[in-house]
Parts: structure tokens; C-alpha cells; sequence
């Protein structure tokens, strides 16, 4: 008869499997994916370095997890912001929102958006750009359904923008520099889509 875990067991293990997670975020927010190790991990939870495999297979599998869990949230805030206003206003909403957050946390959203990775990773984050690039797509679609922006292919505008904003974003990512590039990225996306000083 195979072996049924009871509630509790399974509670214990759960309850692990978060400490261990939230241990894992806190390591790649202050270290980037290259300061982040099973053995980092574990120290951090306070844990043996087995007690990590006793619930990921490896780093690679606990980063992924992590890509997963945070890219999620990033895409929720970004989807929720593209909903609403004129073409002009969800864009700039777009921008601001992916922008501002990763500012406010640059270790971590490098580690998202352009530190080298492992391939399954990495393959995690292609997941992300094309979520965030039909975020994109629908807020440049409204804009072209209420005549607010020129007729256009809107997944190669909203790819090309997504390519843009985040190779903008790598420099003050990785060298925390003071210089706040939101504005101009704004600017830049609303000129590229046909958009002029804020008007259609």
C-alpha cells in the first residue's frame, strides 16, 4: 500500500517549502542570480543544504520557481494598468508601472531581465517578455480601435517596445545608477507608436 502523507505532515512540509521560498527571493534580491547557491539558501532559511533538495532539485529548479512566482505579480500589475484610459494614458501606464518596479528593486529585476542565467531560466524569462508584450499589444490595440494611434502591426510594436524598454533598463539595473530613465522611456514608446507630445 503506498504511503499517504497525513495533513499534518503535509502542513510541515508545506510550511518548509515557503520558509525555503522566501528565503530564495531574499537571496536573489540582495545577491542577484549569480550570489544565489542552495548553500545561500539554506543559510538563509536556517535550514541543512539536504532540506533544500528535499523540496527543489537544484538551483536552477528553485529559480525557475521564483521567475514563476515573481514575473507573475510583475505581469498582474502590468496587465491591470493596460486596462484602463485612453491609448496615451495606458501606454504611459505600462512603461511606468514595468520601469518603476524593477527601480525598486534592481538586483532582483536584473536577475529578471538580463543577468546570465541557465537555459531553463532563461527559458522562464521569454515566458515573462511575451506576457508583458501582450500587455503591450492590448493597450496599443485600444489605442488603434479609438483612432488614438496610428494603424500598425501591434504585436511588432508591442515586441519592439518590451525589446526596447528593457535593454534601456539594463544600465540602470546593473550600476544603480541615480538617473531616472522613466520619462524619456515614456516619451520614446508614445513617439515610436505615432504619438506626439501626449496627443494622438
Amino acid at each position: 500500500m503506498p504511503y499517504r502523507r497525513t495533513p499534518a505532515v503535509q502542513a510541515r512540509l508545506d510550511a518548509a517549502r515557503k520558509k525555503l521560498f522566501a528565503a530564495a527571493i531574499e537571496v536573489l534580491s540582495t545577491q542577484g542570480y549569480a550570489g544565489l547557491s542552495v548553500a545561500s539558501v539554506a543559510a538563509a532559511a536556517g535550514v541543512s543544504s539536504g532540506s533544500v533538495y528535499t523540496h527543489f532539485e537544484g538551483k536552477s529548479d528553485l529559480v525557475v520557481a521564483i521567475f514563476r512566482e515573481v514575473c507573475s505579480r510583475e505581469v498582474a500589475a502590468v496587465v491591470d494598468v493596460a486596462g484602463h484610459g485612453s491609448a496615451v494614458e495606458r501606454v504611459t501606464a505600462v512603461v511606468q508601472t514595468f520601469a518603476g518596479r524593477a527601480l525598486k528593486n534592481r538586483t532582483m529585476a536584473y536577475a529578471l531581465l538580463a543577468e546570465p542565467v541557465d537555459p531553463a531560466v532563461d527559458a522562464e524569462r521569454l515566458v515573462f517578455r511575451r506576457k508583458f508584450t501582450d500587455a503591450f499589444a492590448d493597450a496599443i490595440v485600444a489605442g488603434i480601435d479609438a483612432g488614438e494611434i496610428p494603424e500598425q502591426d501591434a504585436a511588432i510594436s508591442a515586441a519592439a517596445l518590451v525589446g526596447a524598454v528593457g535593454e534601456v533598463m539594463v544600465g540602470p539595473l546593473s550600476s544603480h545608477e541615480s538617473v531616472d530613465p522613466v520619462p524619456s522611456l515614456v516619451a520614446l514608446s508614445l513617439r515610436a507608436l505615432g504619438v506626439r507630445d501626449g496627443h494622438a
